[in-house]
């Protein structure tokens, strides 16, 4: 059996106001489709923070997991960058 891959975002913690949960933006750009401006585009993932370790501000990398709450489906896996 080959294991699944598990997809991976990285974005900026944006809340942390919840006890072991976190709210982080990740951003993408896209191109328009008629005139081909590269627009930018955010989802907001919640995200499951088990140590309370990240801030407001910090770079985060967040991975799929299974459904810890009604929202809650991913994990943050690592802090990449504190904020300043």
């Amino acid at each position: 059996m080959s294991e699944q891959v598990k997809k991976t975002r990285q974005g900026f913690v944006v809340s942390n106001k919840m006890d072991k949960s976190v709210v982080v933006v990740v951003e993408r750009k896209m191109p328009h489709k008629l005139y081909g401006k590269y627009i930018r585009r955010q989802v907001r993932y919640m995200a499951h923070d088990a140590a309370n370790q990240c801030q407001i501000g910090d770079l985060v990398l967040i991975e799929e997991c299974r459904p810890l709450s009604k929202r809650k489906r991913w994990l943050v896996r690592s802090v990449i960058e504190r904020a300043a």
